[in-house]
C-alpha cells in the first residue's frame, strides 16, 4: 500500500488548467483498481492518493502518467506502508 502526497509547485490558476486531465487520470486508475481514495489537501496546497501497487517501481510508473507530474505542477512524496488494522473485514479484503 502506498500514499502519494502531492504538493503544488505552481499557483492554483495553473493547477486548475490541468485539473480535468488529472481527474481523467484518476478515473483510469480507479477503474484499473490501482487507487483506493484520493482528494485535495485542506487547505488546497496539494492532494493525497492512496494506492495499491506491487512495488515502488509500479508507483513510479503510475505517477509518471499524471498530468500534474508531466506538466511539472506538483511534487510527489511517496509513503509505503503495511496496513495491519482495519475498521472492518470488508475494507481489509479491498485493501489486501
Amino acid at each position: 500500500m502506498f500514499i502519494a502526497i502531492l504538493t503544488y509547485k505552481k499557483p492554483l490558476s495553473e493547477v486548475d488548467r490541468f485539473l480535468a486531465a488529472h481527474r481523467e487520470y484518476l478515473a483510469k486508475h480507479y477503474a484499473a483498481g490501482d487507487f483506493i481514495a484520493s482528494g485535495p489537501q485542506t487547505p488546497r496546497v496539494g492532494g493525497v492518493i492512496m494506492m495499491k501497487a506491487t512495488d515502488h517501481a509500479a508507483v513510479d510508473a503510475i505517477i509518471a502518467q499524471d498530468p500534474f507530474n508531466i506538466n511539472d505542477i506538483a511534487d510527489y512524496q511517496i509513503v509505503e506502508f503495511s496496513p495491519t488494522m482495519f475498521v472492518n473485514q470488508e475494507l481489509k479484503q479491498i485493501l489486501l
